[in-house]
């Protein structure tokens, strides 16, 4: 005897479940410190906009700091497997700007979004999607990812 094709899928996919438990994005993982001591500290009160925009030392420190903390969810390089947002995309929005003001306005409110996001974590219907790291990394190292992620940025193509 046959069985319908709707059924064998469904079998295969409780089998494949039962098999491999429930799935997490990274599992118990532990943060991993950031060394920032080289970089110029931002301050105790939390900043609008990022500071170290372009600097070549925040970059090096970012692109450690994603890699051991972040990349196992939003993917290497920031390119995204799937299971969190690609971060190469986070001022996609911006890049095709051609007011400068707006352009400028625009990257103040992704910095924002990226501080709070980093800060606060994600969380839905109690469901964390993304921890908190506020109170494990510093400011400095939370920009500097976001310096790293700038580096990396998928630019769109400016619209004719």
């Amino acid at each position: 005897m046959k069985t319908p094709g709707i059924l064998r899928c469904i079998l295969v996919t409780m089998a494949v479940a039962a098999f491999c438990g429930p799935a997490a994005a990274h599992g118990d993982v532990t943060p991993q410190a950031v060394d920032t001591k080289t970089l110029p500290p931002v301050g105790e009160k939390w900043l609008d906009q990022n500071p170290y925009r372009g600097d070549p030392a925040a970059i090096k420190i970012g692109s450690s700091a994603y890699g051991q903390n972040c990349a196992r969810c939003h993917g290497l390089e920031a390119i995204s497997g799937g299971i969190a947002p690609d971060l190469r995309l986070l001022d996609r929005d911006c890049m095709p700007q051609k007011d400068e003001k707006k352009k400028a306005a625009c990257f103040v409110e992704n910095d924002q979004y990226f501080l709070t996001s980093v800060r606060h974590g994600k969380v839905r219907n109690g469901a964390v999607y993304m921890p908190p790291f506020e109170g494990i990394f510093n400011q400095e190292a939370m920009w500097a990812i976001k310096t790293y992620l700038e580096s990396v940025r998928d630019v769109p193509l400016a619209k004719k």
